[in-house]
């Protein structure tokens, strides 16, 4: 039997199940963090194309299931209206093609991330996430045994070094060793979440979190200790607000952002100081010197930037759009980003555009803590943590502006703005609190 729509109802069945949504999440999942291995391996045509693939079928997974929208809930105003800025970019940019293609590629990796958003809940995202990371940081050691151990030579169109026999810095299947570094960090996150949750066997669990931490030491990234301290940090405050009376609960959140506030004004006076204590005082020279040339040409274009790329060039031979050619020319560099997701925003779309980013970062973090300080299952936790571990990273990489990173960031933004949303608010005052929770139907 066919519906009057002329769409198949096996199809829409198959669209509308579980099943098909676990292993849609799985998929998209495991292109946005093995982009780096499918572009090396397989082109970047192969890359877009699956890409482009799997947004096709989210729509057709949002179409099916339509029913179980709500356009209140379907996606964050911050999140919009940032994209709806970096697509205007286009009309002062130098490079119209260079932007659109930066675009389209912003929007593409977003919309998988919408869609996992809403078709799985949080437990059933940690536990997708899970299971891809444990495959691919798996992977990623047994490269790098093969590498420089068994065959004692790097393997140099995956960027591996092959230095795990001399303990590293390793950089498995995630191309350098800063992303490498920021996998394991999220991964750690992901696993113990699973670990509290019981959401897979004890053995599991010890084993996830030993890969994991193995491979953040072995990265020998500067940025993995600034990331693991944050998020103990972060873990250990949100502990504190959970377990605080309710009545105590907002006294609490405020000695806590008060605290926090302190301590960034700290870091920052003392900054040289920890940079020696990291030994990474040569890294940040060379970003500080970036930074600085950034910053003076952000002067000339203050407000709108230079448009949006994304990335600056994607390997050897690809052509830089201006004017970060021009910048890596007076650098003597190929930097790819900024180093700093907050910097990149800044020249690409200027200081309205930084604005709207750092927007959407705020709104998702303040309604993920809410969230996470005042239900009780832990698996609420996740969602802020995974975002202190990205806009922490965000410091020191660009990697939230692309790929997996803007993925994930997506992800927690549609997730923070389903459970706290203004205009949630202003809907359940208009129909006396009426329900409209997207995950009410079965599958």
């Amino acid at each position: 039997m066919t519906p009057a729509g002329g769409t198949p109802g096996w199809l829409i069945r198959l669209l509308q199940s579980a099943d098909f949504a676990r292993a849609f999440t799985i998929a998209a999942l495991g292109a946005g963090f093995a982009a780096t291995l499918i572009g090396r391996t397989a082109g970047p045509v192969t890359l877009v194309t699956i890409v482009v693939a799997l947004d096709v079928i989210g729509v057709a997974i949002l179409i099916a299931r339509r029913d179980e929208l709500t356009l209140l809930r379907f996606a964050p105003t911050s999140l919009l209206v940032f994209l709806a800025w970096t697509l205007a970019s286009v009309v002062w940019s130098f490079d119209e093609a260079s932007t659109l293609s930066g675009w389209l590629e912003l929007f593409g990796w977003g919309l998988l991330a919408l869609v996992i958003a809403h078709v799985r809940d949080t437990l059933q995202t940690v536990r997708a996430l899970g299971d891809v990371l444990r495959w691919l940081l798996g992977l990623s050691l047994g490269v790098e045994i093969l590498a420089g151990i068994l065959l004692d030579m790097p393997i140099p169109f995956l960027g591996v070094a092959g230095d795990i026999a001399a303990g590293g810095p390793v950089q498995g299947v995630f191309g350098t060793r800063n992303m490498l570094g920021f996998v394991a960090v999220m991964a750690l996150i992901t696993f113990a979440v699973e670990w509290l949750t019981q959401s897979i066997s004890r053995g599991l669990s010890v084993f996830s979190l030993t890969l994991a931490g193995l491979l953040a030491v072995l990265s020998a990234s500067p940025t993995v200790l600034v990331l693991a301290v944050s998020v103990a940090v972060a873990t250990l405050a949100l502990g504190l607000v959970r377990r605080a009376a309710p009545d105590q609960r907002r006294r609490t959140q405020i000695a806590v952002a008060t605290v926090t506030i302190v301590v960034l004004a700290a870091c920052w006076v003392l900054r040289h100081r920890i940079i020696r204590l990291l030994d990474a005082a040569s890294d940040f020279s060379v970003r500080a010197d970036l930074w600085n040339l950034i910053l003076d040409w952000v002067r000339p274009r203050p407000v709108q930037g230079w448009g949006w790329h994304g990335v600056w060039h994607h390997g050897p031979g690809d052509r830089e759009p201006y004017p970060f050619n021009v910048i890596n020319f007076t650098l003597d560099d190929t930097h790819a980003s900024a180093l700093n997701a907050y910097f990149d925003v800044l020249i690409q779309v200027g200081w309205a555009g930084l604005l709207l980013f750092g927007a959407l970062c705020a709104v998702a973090m303040v309604r993920s803590w809410l969230v996470a300080g005042s239900r009780r299952s832990v698996v609420h936790a996740w969602t802020p943590l995974m975002l202190v571990a990205l806009l922490v990273d965000s410091m020191f990489e660009s990697f939230t502006l692309t790929g997996l990173g803007w993925m994930m960031l997506v992800v927690c933004a549609v997730r923070a703005g389903q459970s706290r949303s203004w205009r949630e608010r202003i809907r359940d005052l208009a129909d006396a609190g009426g329900s409209q929770d997207p995950f009410t139907r079965p599958g």
